[in-house]
């Protein structure tokens, strides 16, 4: 008996049991100074992995956070040597264990032969045949929801108790708090820096606008009024001559002809005239038979919306369709417009070349020469939202949603 009494086990097993305590609290400790060092999301993974796979008594740990889009996960945080395949391991939910715990929002313990479990995944990059067990948890937190997953692996056969598998979710929901900060700090500059660019795209396109209008009234429509003010003039010194009087007539009203087509031309870069004539769905129709460089098919809503939403969803068109025959090398596209109760939906589908969107995200000066910024902010002006969804070698799909003011009775 010791001399409290107890007998050695029971000794042992609390002394293990407060050492055990010891390392969580100091654990805890670290990722709690981590998370408060600075707002970005790698190095809060970086460090995380370091902390967990010693705290654990594990051998690597591997940190995936959900990105921008909400679709796939990507490897944000890992020990070395896999911290240099960063950024470059992406997973979509529900593939792979990570998208599976992702999905479902469990954990997942694996003891041994993980390679027989249907859903594992396996990246040569990350060597899984050099690991036997491993647990995966979800890392969520309650304002921002799933963040991304946690995974520690070992080489040795080990089994991992609820004790771990528990202590792994509470470092996960801590972790996801501060990942969920970072995640909206990255947002919110990229959104503030996009602003910034359109803000700028906005007044210098303004100002190149006004100056094309001023060259084409000063250059076309003004001189043609001049000439048709001489050819008026002539018409009436040639009253007694009936047939020089028809020909000053007859090339008045060419005049009259040209400078309303010239007129109409200026006025179509400020509205197009398609859209009072056919109609949202006439002019997209319109726009996409103008572009012969690619197959577009169409599904378009004969709805009716108010006039400046109408003049935002084809300019976002416009700009898209753009963006694929300069950018996408696509073969083919599809347009489609619908009406759901209160919302109007405008998506472009492509099979070109597609991009990353993790490495550029929207509001990124990588992609600024791509017009998503203006698209995104066209649609932000009527109250919508542009999401863009692409991979690449997969094609991109961009869809603008707009909410319909309600009609009142």
């Amino acid at each position: 008996m010791s001399p409290g009494g107890r007998p050695p086990n029971a000794v042992r097993e609390l002394s293990q049991y407060a050492l055990a305590a010891d390392r969580e609290l100091a654990l805890l400790r670290e990722l709690i100074q981590a998370a408060s060092s600075g707002p970005g999301v790698e190095p809060l993974a970086a460090a995380a992995a370091r902390m967990i796979t010693a705290a654990t008594a594990s051998d690597v740990c591997f940190v995936h956070v959900l990105d921008d889009s909400d679709r796939s996960l990507t490897l944000a945080g890992a020990t070395p040597p896999f911290d240099a395949e960063v950024g470059k391991i992406r997973l979509p939910l529900g593939t792979g264990i990570s998208g599976w715990v992702a999905s479902h929002r469990e954990p997942v313990v694996i003891t041994e032969d993980k390679e027989s479990d249907p859903r594992y995944m396996p990246f040569q990059s990350l060597r899984g045949s050099d690991f036997t067990s491993m647990v995966s948890v979800p890392m969520e937190t309650d304002p921002g929801g799933l963040v991304g997953v946690l995974n520690v692996h070992t080489v040795q056969r080990r089994k991992f108790t609820e004790r771990d598998v528990e202590l792994l979710l509470v470092i996960g929901r801590l972790i996801a708090g501060a990942m969920h900060q970072a995640r909206l700090h990255r947002q919110l500059v990229a959104r503030e820096r996009a602003h910034e660019n359109f803000v700028e795209q906005v007044i210098e396109a303004q100002e190149i606008e006004r100056r094309r209008l001023a060259g084409d009234i000063h250059d076309g429509i003004s001189q043609r009024l001049v000439t048709l003010s001489y050819r008026l003039d002539a018409a009436s010194q040639a009253v007694e001559d009936p047939a020089m009087l028809a020909e000053q007539l007859g090339k008045a009203r060419e005049l009259v002809d040209l400078t309303l087509q010239e007129a109409r031309a200026a006025i179509s870069g400020l509205r197009p005239p398609v859209l009072d004539d056919l109609g949202l769905a006439g002019g997209l129709a319109s726009l996409a038979r103008s572009i012969p460089q690619i197959g577009i098919d169409v599904d378009l809503a004969e709805t009716r919306l108010p006039d400046h939403i109408e003049l935002a969803l084809y300019r976002i068109a416009q700009e898209c369709l753009q963006n694929v025959v300069k950018h996408a090398n696509a073969d083919t596209a599809r347009l489609t417009f619908s009406v759901y109760g209160d919302t109007a939906r405008l998506e472009i589908v492509d099979d070109g070349v597609g991009f990353d969107t993790f490495e550029n995200p929207l509001g990124s000066d990588e992609m600024g020469g791509y017009g998503l910024l203006s698209m995104a902010e066209r649609a932000e002006i009527v109250g919508g939202r542009l999401n863009i969804r692409s991979r690449p070698g997969a094609g991109t799909a961009v869809t603008a949603t707009i909410p319909l003011p309600s009609v009142s009775q």
